[in-house]
């Protein structure tokens, strides 16, 4: 063993007497839930000992997902800015003076040791509380254009970890590090054969096979595409793997009904048999979404959401479509051209062959274990 790593681990076995507590705030989407998930398990992996809690919003899907994962959270009375109506602001300042009554109560019978922010409703009064009691606090910025929130909270954290360069412009720069996106590891070590993937989907070794993912709460532009094009999509001898989340899913599981060529569903729990049964990946350009294709290395065809802030989602995609790793189909086209886009690069090997060869390129596959380790060494 190198010394380094024998002065980790007697550094971790100290650590263990002290009684390690981290909570881990934030949640509202995959993107957020899942790298935080990623990241309890490489604390655990590295000090079993470690005792996590999750702290997220009542109502959102960390709830469910956070418990499936096997770890505890308590959820927080707190919603973020509603644009479309107004008038539910009102309750807002109410919302977040009761979510740090909810915060103390936490901290007081909690005791932790460590806050790492994710990103989403919770981040903010947990870590702003933890910073007011000098608990160390960590952020993980998965985007390339951070959130008010973060970057309100950055100023007082430990340290910021991002996936991106140039952040310098959101947080002081003696505090970020780089260590890219934390993958679920079911993810980031599957080793799947197609084949078997494509029989957990009742789907056939013979076709192209096209997963179809808008996030975890769907895309309905994406959706409605896709629906349009079904017999075209079809005609075209592709079979699809479609996760449509919750919105109008009895819609688009009513078209699909009876059509040996697709598997639908709301939510795909196995995401790394989808990956893997995947020959082609349609997909909106989240970051952990970019992250994750990278990691599985899928050509992928990317139709980012014109109204993330700042436009970062085409940003994403754009960083990889300049490396000849993806491609691209605006928002705003998507019912013109993401049908005859999908078949073209279907019927192209070439394409296939060298988008799958540069985007694999991009992969990331540690962040996880980098992230567990700078918070379990500076708390």
């Amino acid at each position: 063993m190198s010394t380094s790593a024998s002065e980790n681990n007697s550094k971790s076995s100290s650590k263990h007497h002290k009684g390690i507590r981290i909570i881990i705030a934030g949640g509202g989407t995959g993107g957020h839930i899942f790298p935080a998930i990623a990241i309890a398990n490489a604390i655990k992996g590295i000090d079993r000992h470690a005792r996590i809690l999750f702290v997220g919003a009542n109502g959102k899907m960390e709830m469910e997902k956070v418990p499936e994962a096997g770890y505890k959270i308590q959820g927080l009375t707190i919603s973020g800015f509603n644009r479309s109506s107004l008038i539910k602001n009102i309750w807002l300042p109410f919302k977040l003076i009761k979510s740090f009554f909810q915060v103390r109560k936490i901290f007081r019978e909690f005791h932790p040791t460590a806050v790492i922010g994710v990103g989403g409703y919770s981040t903010f009064p947990v870590l702003k509380f933890a910073q007011s009691k000098n608990i160390p606090t960590f952020i993980h910025e998965s985007n390339s254009f951070a959130g008010k929130s973060n970057i309100l909270l950055g100023k007082k954290a430990t340290k910021v970890f991002v996936a991106t360069e140039g952040m310098e412009k959101f947080f002081p720069s003696n505090k970020i590090q780089i260590t890219g996106n934390p993958v679920r590891s079911s993810i980031a070590v599957a080793n799947i054969l197609q084949e078997n993937a494509l029989a957990y989907f009742g789907l056939k070794k013979e076709k192209k096979t096209i997963l179809i993912v808008g996030g975890s709460l769907g895309a309905r532009s994406i959706n409605n595409a896709i629906y349009d094009s079904i017999d075209k999509l079809e005609e075209a001898g592709l079979q699809l793997i479609w996760q449509t989340g919750k919105s109008n899913a009895e819609k688009y599981k009513k078209i699909a009904k009876g059509r040996e060529n697709i598997w639908i569903s709301e939510f795909i729990k196995q995401m790394e048999q989808a990956y893997a049964a995947a020959d082609i990946v349609i997909s909106r350009a989240g970051a952990m979404a970019v992250t994750e294709l990278c990691v599985v290395g899928k050509p992928s065809i990317f139709v980012p959401y014109p109204h993330a802030a700042e436009d970062h989602q085409t940003a994403n995609a754009m960083a990889l479509v300049q490396k000849k790793a993806a491609l691209l189909v605006a928002d705003s086209e998507v019912n013109e051209k993401l049908a005859d886009t999908v078949i073209a690069l279907a019927k192209d090997d070439l394409l296939l062959n060298e988008l799958n060869t540069n985007i694999s390129l991009l992969a990331v596959k540690n962040a996880d274990e980098v992230i567990a380790r700078e918070v379990l060494y500076n708390n």
